[in-house]
């Protein structure tokens, strides 16, 4: 590992906080609305980021050049969010603000992202709102009308706005309707089914990618003004995730190799709430939204025998008594009680399932319940009384609890029910933890701009606004808070300076050594993968490099793993390249195994670096938990005298992985004051 200094310019403006995007935006130069229609504009990725630039930019007249590898927009993981999206409306009247908003942010974060980015995020929360509404999306909405809200973890207040279990997929659905409008003008040309295999730089700017059509196979070149990466983030290399399985790091990793720095590749979140392992044979791992954590409450049994009788179906949930139950994380964080950022709850989850309480019968015998039993009688009693009686039964109690319930979560209870064959409305929902996001992404500057001139960055594929730990509902706010409100000033910006009044000519641009150049490079490496005449299939790669990452680089890390980690990566990397099995050619038309070794290819390389950066940061912040260094009460222990930076970093040409030099943007705070984490 090389470390080094550079002079990260990361375009802070100066002056107060409250101030700095207002002003900033001020100051940001224009491109007039007749010179909009000439200017190009690639996005990677239709998902709220993607899809929310793609509808806004084209809005304002740009033409727009919109990639994905699915079939359509509404099929981008953001679907999956379900739980809600913050904003800091204070609608409930318990006193949340702007200020409220960064502060639970950049202290959920543990003091690892930039303040400024994460204070014009909470001023921008509100907006967000506003013109969801505008575009129709169903929130829920309370007796009297208002938009309703709830609770996530991490906070004191209810700002989560929620459209029942699916805020995700109304979101996303107005965010494509929005592009619809915009695809019909022939403002918005998409490119389904085709994936970026590397980024064109031209003259030290980002003028295009080449990219693959998924259909017939054909390498395609298309040049642009400007290229928008949304595609994002990387948690598909622990294979098991709750990520979809097409999501995949291929297009934020291909940038990091043209010079563009990765920040904090080290940070994953680890969801507490998802459904158990069961098996091998599982490629993917569903997710329980983390707003059921409302209404349920966690536990485990507190005796070692108990536990093992439901493992082995000898006992019940139910059957346990309530004095035999330990609520742990109402026992260990009082104040926050079930309500603990993901990270504190994931952690605690692990501690009791490392001691032998856990509840599943799987190899690794975790999972702990979440219990919907005192909501349903509570909803119950308060129900009846609204009817005007005061003398129900226990089983009209619960029939009318059971009704609140479902009007709040009924599709997610229907989903496990499917997967899991249990009824959640009459015994626990069994949840583990698992991983779900990446805080590490691409370095960018206050303009969400790379360190490539022309490649901007938004959404998860970015680093820039959840330091060490997202705090849930949040990931919704940066996606659109990025495609809606931010990159279409500061892109504005850039394409003023350098491509305003310049005339181009579209085919100069696509017949440059460059982009021949690129295209030769992605040819050379499909070739080599095709005819690698190898005997094992790209799924043994990733479940192998998955097995590893989860075991050292996952919910817990130690020097020793970490070690370990970086050696059999290396390994499992140089027999991928030996022994892969791929079927078919290249322009054969449609490939799936080859998609899936390109992505693999880029996961092995990603890994390392993951280990890399974990071995680095001697410190436990955030989801990132090093095991050496904890506090007596097993809470991660921050290190900020030596830690309190963004590592980044950077590729160099031709060498490998263990040849990238890092360097560190210091993170300075002037408004939020730093401190220790405590949710107790």
């Amino acid at each position: 590992m090389n470390i080094n200094t550079l002079n990260l310019n990361s375009k802070v403006p100066k002056g107060p906080i409250m101030d700095k995007w207002r002003n900033h935006k001020s100051t940001l130069k224009l491109v007039s609305p007749n010179n909009r229609n000439n200017i190009e504009i690639i996005v990677i990725g239709t998902g709220l980021s993607g899809g929310s630039a793609s509808a806004t930019l084209s809005e304002l007249g740009y033409k727009i050049k919109a990639f994905f590898y699915q079939d359509s927009p509404r099929r981008a993981h953001s679907v999956a969010a379900q739980g809600g999206i913050n904003a800091a409306k204070n609608y409930k009247g318990d006193n949340d603000s702007v200020y409220q908003l960064f502060k639970d942010t950049i202290k959920g974060g543990d003091y690892r992202s930039r303040e400024e980015n994460v204070y014009r995020l909470s001023e921008i929360s509100s907006n967000i709102i506003d013109q969801c509404v505008a575009q129709g999306v169903p929130f829920a909405r309370d007796y009297s009308g208002y938009l309703e809200t709830r609770s996530f973890g991490g906070t004191k207040v209810s700002r989560t706005f929620y459209a029942k279990g699916q805020t995700g997929q109304q979101l996303l659905l107005a965010c494509y309707s929005a592009m619809s409008r915009q695809i019909v003008k022939g403002r918005i040309q998409i490119f389904n089914r085709h994936e970026m295999l590397d980024l064109v730089v031209l003259d030290g700017f980002a003028r295009g990618i080449i990219a693959r059509n998924l259909i017939t196979g054909e390498i395609e070149k298309h040049s642009a003004h400007a290229v928008v990466i949304a595609s994002g983030g990387y948690g598909n290399v622990f294979f098991l995730s709750t990520n979809a399985m097409g999501s995949n790091a291929s297009a934020i990793w291909k940038v990091h190799k043209k010079g563009g720095l990765f920040a904090n590749p080290c940070f994953t979140q680890i969801h507490p709430t998802c459904i158990p392992i069961h098996g091998n044979y599982q490629s993917k791992l569903t997710l329980m939204s983390e707003s059921l954590r409302n209404d349920g409450r966690i536990w485990v049994p507190k005796k070692l025998e108990d536990a093992t009788l439901i493992r082995n179906s000898k006992k019940n949930p139910e059957d346990i008594e309530e004095k035999d139950r330990d609520y742990f994380l109402e026992r260990r964080y009082p104040s926050f009680g079930n309500l603990v950022p993901r990270d504190v709850a994931s952690r605690a989850a692990k501690e009791r399932c490392d001691k032998g309480f856990g509840i599943e019968n799987n190899e690794t015998k975790e999972g702990v319940f979440l219990d919907f039993s005192n909501s349903i009688n509570k909803y119950g009693i308060e129900k009846y009384k609204e009817f005007g009686k005061y003398d129900p039964t226990i089983i009209e109690i619960q029939k009318l609890g059971k009704k609140v319930i479902e009007s709040k979560y009924g599709n997610l209870f229907h989903m496990y029910e499917r997967i899991t064959d249990n009824n959640p409305y009459n015994t626990p929902m069994k949840i583990y933890p698992a991983v779900h996001y990446t805080m590490g992404g691409l370095w960018v500057d206050y303009n969400l701009m790379s360190s490539i001139p022309g490649c901007f960055v938004i959404g998860e594929a970015n680093f820039s606004d959840h330091g060490a730990n997202r705090l849930g509902a949040s990931a919704l706010m940066q996606g659109l808070a990025d495609g809606n409100f931010i990159l279409p000033y500061t892109i504005a910006d850039y394409i003023s300076k350098y491509f305003i009044g310049k005339k181009e000519k579209y085919n100069d641009i696509l017949q440059s050594k460059e982009f021949f150049y690129t295209e030769k490079i992605v040819k050379d490496t499909l070739k080599k993968i095709i005819h690698n005449n190898g005997k094992t299939p790209v799924d043994f790669f990733h479940k192998e490099l998955g097995k590893i990452m989860w075991e050292y680089v996952g919910m817990s890390r130690n020097n020793n793993g970490l070690l370990k980690s970086i050696k059999y990566i290396r390994e499992i990397r140089n027999e991928f390249w030996k022994d892969v099995y791929v079927p078919k050619s290249i322009g054969n038309g449609l490939n799936t195994e080859l998609e899936k070794a390109i992505r693999v290819a880029d996961y092995l390389e990603i890994g390392e670096l993951m280990a890399m950066d974990a071995l680095n940061r001697k410190e436990s912040c955030g989801s990132h938990f090093r095991e050496e260094y904890k506090t007596i009460d097993g809470e991660a222990l921050r290190d900020d005298d030596n830690y309190k930076y963004v590592s980044t970093w950077k590729y160099i040409d031709n060498k490998s992985i263990k040849d990238e030099i890092l360097y560190k943007e210091d993170l300075i705070y002037t408004f939020a004051k730093v401190q220790s984490r405590t949710y107790k």
